[in-house]
């Protein structure tokens, strides 16, 4: 039986050039829940990450919080993989490629972030229903769907018995929703509301796969911490 977590990647820079960067929250957040892990002696065998910048300095965030106070080398620490399985989708892409088939849907410039996010909502559903010129696209909901789920696959068929994923909204969505046999309506209600740096749980073996917890965020519940929980 494997254990696997998959942790969102910390706050990015939502209206930033580049987004993929995390901010200075992300960071911090990524930072804390390897204080929290390190503070309730949580170890793991493994630690897979998408190919982004976001992925990457959010693994590397958990590694430094884990290893903060000499409770544990960094040397003492698994290395990150990489897996672009674990990448999150092209969400431009597939919000430009709804507005060429509905114009109005377009945000106007200094649009508040909530309507970014529906058109997000819209451009997901258009998206899974095939109602999108796939020219416009880099891949396909299906060909998203497979290469997450590959990773979970991969993930089982490893040695290794607790591993951690440092990944996207989109990707942790795709594989919750799979695992519970739910619709693509329901992946994308999923994918907006799951927390930067939230812990998923799953416990899997070669007959089943299991949701534990989702979207748990037990190192920003603190009162001192709960204003830096955050979505985008």
């Amino acid at each position: 039986m494997a254990e696997i977590l998959l942790v969102r990647h910390g706050q990015a820079s939502f209206g930033k050039a580049d987004y993929d960067k995390l901010s200075d929250l992300g960071i911090q957040q990524s930072q804390w829940l390897g204080e929290f892990w390190r503070s309730i002696d949580f170890s793991f065998d493994a630690i897979w990450r998408g190919d982004m910048l976001r992925h990457r300095e959010t693994a590397d965030g958990i590694l430094h919080g884990l290893s903060i106070g000499g409770e544990a080398s960094v040397k003492s620490l698994p290395s990150a993989e990489v897996y672009s399985g674990l990448n999150e989708f092209d969400f431009q892409a597939v919000a430009d490629a709804y507005v060429a088939i509905d114009p109005a849907s377009q945000p106007a410039p200094g649009a508040k972030p909530a309507e970014f996010y529906r058109l997000l909502r819209k451009s997901m559903l258009a998206w899974s229903q095939g109602k999108l010129d796939e020219d416009r696209l880099p891949e396909s909901w299906q060909g998203f769907r497979s290469r997450v789920m590959d990773v979970l696959d991969a993930a089982i068929a490893s040695p290794h018995k607790r591993i951690v994923m440092a990944t996207s909204g989109g990707a942790i969505a795709m594989m919750v929703s799979q695992i519970l046999g739910a619709d693509a309506a329901t992946m994308v209600n999923l994918n907006l509301q799951i927390r930067n740096t939230s812990v998923s749980q799953l416990f899997a073996n070669a007959h089943s796969v299991h949701l534990h917890h989702f979207n748990a965020v037990p190192h920003l519940e603190h009162p001192d911490k709960r204003s830096a929980m955050s979505y985008s």
